[in-house]
């Protein structure tokens, strides 16, 4: 027999899974002075960008660029309210691309962003929202796989892994550990792409799988800091060197043998 959750425990899942969905993508894990730096860059890539848009709004990619910004900017929103003006802002934006040209991939994938952002300010109103996200990454998957370094199969299992599942919402780990595999396919050495595996196979106690994926990120590694290098990625390295120690710590700390659990929904 189902259980269903009291509309209250539901708006605090639904807030907390939001909130953990977005700093998985975005929000890098640094200390206080290098947010302070990563935030101001935020700010002004977002002003540049605005500034370009309000130029030529029939640019789509001054368009692109904008809903883009207004994303990363929303990370570092002082409030809720501020965060919800920007995410508004990305979705207007994307909703003229999309007006323009229903096929534009990036027009989809960062609608899905923004509307992630919005998630983070709603309660019960992100139940919506998510059904939302999951359309729209799909067809920007559909559309370009290979946005963001496979960012709409990406995004796709991060949504799947950590919504609560069936008959609450869209939660699965079989379809998120689909999705995943696929972005990691579509760009093994984009080091996003093997972390958010390598943290999956450690929510799932999956940890042969994790310690096999770790090695080979170390392997790329080297290569991807000169692939990815320059100011721009400087708040990525941040946040994939953090996470990189944090699951090498936790491999290290697991005691027991490297062992593949049970398959999930």
């Amino acid at each position: 027999m189902a259980t269903f959750n009291s509309p209250a425990k539901c708006a605090k899942n639904w807030k907390f899974i939001a909130i953990i969905f977005v700093l998985i993508e975005g929000i890098a894990m640094a200390d206080n002075s290098q947010q302070k730096i990563f935030a101001d860059r935020a700010e002004t890539t977002f002003h540049q960008a605005q500034r370009q848009f309000q130029a030529d709004e029939s640019s789509l990619t001054n368009a692109i660029q904008f809903a883009h910004a207004c994303y990363d900017f929303a990370d570092f929103a002082a409030s809720d309210s501020q965060r919800a003006s920007l995410a508004d802002m990305g979705i207007q934006v994307c909703n003229k691309i999309l007006a323009a040209d229903p096929k534009a991939a990036g027009g989809h994938y960062y609608l899905a962003m923004n509307l992630g952002q919005l998630a983070r300010t709603k309660s019960l109103g992100a139940l919506k929202l998510v059904k939302d996200m999951e359309s729209e990454f799909k067809t920007a998957l559909d559309l370009d796989p290979g946005i963001d370094y496979g960012g709409p199969a990406r995004s796709l299992g991060l949504l799947y892994r950590d919504a609560p599942g069936w008959p609450m919402s869209i939660g699965s780990k079989r379809k998120a550990k689909t999705y995943l595999d696929q972005a990691l396919k579509t760009a093994p050495d984009f080091p996003e792409n093997p972390l958010t595996v390598i943290e999956s196979d450690l929510k799932w106690g999956d940890r042969a799988d994790a310690k096999k994926q770790l090695d080979t990120l170390d392997v790329l590694w080297p290569q991807a800091q000169k692939k990815f290098s320059g100011e721009n990625w400087e708040r990525d390295w941040a946040d994939w060197t953090a996470r990189r120690e944090v699951v090498r710590k936790k491999l290290n700390e697991t005691s027991g043998p490297l062992t593949s659990p049970r398959g999930g929904q």
